[in-house]
């Protein structure tokens, strides 16, 4: 009988060592006691948030009334269309889309704090869609910014603004692509691509990462491009984008932009081969302004602008980008190759024609 129970015990004991082995939580279960099974206060609190970044950015994201004079009664104002814009500066400036104020005989400004604010049109840009407003206001909240950030794929963001005059609304997604170009309605220049939702009324308003700071200004929504039914494809400015024409507006009032007056298509190695040149980097010139500087400076048709300045020429992008930055009036040398031999050419930088 004794013999019988010690078996029996053996049996029950190697039993829960395998059952503990084959499920260790119920180790877990067995040996904690109730009070450690509730989640601790302070792992309750550890939840993923971007509190912080929209406590930093959201102030400085204002709302923008467009308002304009009624046809039959000159003397009254009627609110035509709404946007955001962000604070740049402590001096009042801030920046919106050019499509928010295009056509506004007047421009009211809401702050979150109450303020209501009428601005003055500084400048504006049809080709980044860029406009900068002006408000005479003390103790003005700015939005964040960080000249060492680069925008990545992948990096979380969100989008700041009044979608459907709702009242400030944020959104959040990750950077989908950088440098997409060919989606503005008014330019080439390159966008980010997100997937944070930007709506009607988020123009202007500020695309910020998780530590408050600007990455873009939200312009437009893919389906407002092209009238597809699409969700999560949005883009917005670039930063850096915005501060250089930011900068041009307050200056001059207008984004002032040199001018050459040539067509061209990029050039790659089995079009090197077949215009005799070894380079392999440039553009080949297509076609010409007759009137235009670059005519003047004795360009040809087929020629292979291969630098610019002590530049190296990688694709008409590039060349509008160096080109575009050059003061008019100003002389630039540019390399040429014709016939495969190298040319040397001096242009004097014109100014952009508007509408080009």
């Amino acid at each position: 009988m004794l013999a019988f129970f010690g078996r029996s015990i053996l049996l029950g004991i190697v039993t829960a060592i395998a059952l503990l082995v084959i499920f260790p939580d119920l180790r877990t279960q067995m040996f904690d006691s109730p009070k450690d099974l509730v989640a601790p206060v302070e792992y309750s609190q550890t939840q993923l948030s971007f509190n912080y970044a929209v406590r930093r950015a959201s102030p400085a994201v204002v709302n923008i009334y467009n308002r304009r004079y009624n046809a039959d009664d000159r003397l009254q104002l009627s609110t035509q269309g709404l946007g955001s814009g962000v604070i740049m500066s402590d001096k009042g400036y801030i920046v919106t889309n050019y499509h928010v104020v295009a056509e506004a005989d007047q421009v009211i400004v809401a702050l979150q704090d109450g303020r209501i604010l009428t601005a003055q049109l500084i400048g504006k840009d049809q080709r980044t869609d860029l406009a900068v407003l002006k408000i005479q206001a003390e103790n003005l909240p700015v939005i964040p910014l960080s000249t060492d950030y680069t925008p990545a794929v992948g990096d979380v963001v969100l989008a700041i603004g009044n979608p459907y005059n709702l009242g400030q609304t944020t959104t959040y997604g990750i950077i989908s692509a950088t440098g997409r170009s060919g989606m503005s309605f008014y330019g080439r220049q390159d966008f980010l691509q997100t997937d944070a939702a930007i709506n009607e009324g988020n123009s202007g308003g500020a695309l910020v990462n998780t530590r408050g700071e600007l990455v873009g200004i939200n312009t437009a929504s893919f389906q407002q491009a092209t009238d597809i039914e699409t969700y999560g494809i949005s883009f917005a400015i670039p930063y850096e984008l915005t501060q250089k024409i930011m900068n041009k507006l307050i200056a001059d009032g207008r984004v002032i932009r040199g001018y050459i007056g040539i067509e061209a298509r990029d050039i790659n190695p089995v079009m090197a081969r077949l215009y005799d040149a070894d380079q392999v980097r440039g553009i080949i010139v297509m076609g010409m302004d007759p009137n235009g500087p670059a005519a003047k400076a004795g360009f040809k048709v087929q020629d292979i602008l291969i630098e610019i300045d002590g530049k190296p020429v990688t694709d008409r992008r590039n060349v509008l980008d160096i080109v575009t930055e050059l003061r008019p009036g100003t002389e630039a040398t540019m390399k040429v190759l014709r016939n495969g031999k190298p040319t040397t050419l001096k242009v004097q930088i014109g100014d952009e024609p508007s509408g080009y």
